[in-house]
């Protein structure tokens, strides 16, 4: 049997790359939900989340934090700053670095956001055992690496 035969419930990569699709497609259409209730983005929100978890920080590190390139952490960070939601300044000691801090208006849009996971989602995930949590979260850490080329 080729490669190309191989039914898609034993072939573990295209089971895999359907988990995959299943997920993207899941967390786009929760993303359009934030977007309507919130008025930002997923991107909006996971940068917000990354300076209230980090406290006032570069977009280098924030870019690290949230998986996403600096380019686009910084047009990001400009939206989020035409919304009134977040200040950027240079650092004292070195003018090169940019570090960015909520506001009140910041701290007020992430007190009234949803979850990044829908409600049902969540208490889903919160029922499984701790053990299986980390598990879970550890492969899927694992996957990411793999399919961004920096799994070791």
């Amino acid at each position: 049997m080729t490669e190309l035969s191989v039914p898609a419930e034993i072939d573990p990569t295209a089971s895999l790359v359907r988990s995959v699709r299943r997920i993207a497609q899941s967390i786009d259409v929760r993303s359009r939900e934030i977007s309507r209730l919130t008025g930002l983005t997923l991107p909006q929100l996971l940068v917000l989340q990354s300076i209230r978890a980090l406290g006032e920080v570069s977009t280098t590190t924030i870019s690290r934090d949230v998986s996403m390139s600096a380019p686009t952490v910084v047009a990001v960070l400009d939206r989020l700053e035409a919304k009134g939601l977040i200040v950027r300044y240079r650092s004292a000691t070195d003018r090169r670095v940019v570090h960015a801090r909520l506001t009140e208006a910041g701290l007020a849009a992430l007190k009234d956001a949803p979850g990044l996971m829908g409600a049902d989602a969540l208490a889903r995930w919160s029922a499984l055992p701790a053990e299986r949590q980390r598990t879970m979260a550890g492969a899927m850490s694992v996957i990411a690496d793999l399919m961004a080329g920096t799994a070791r």
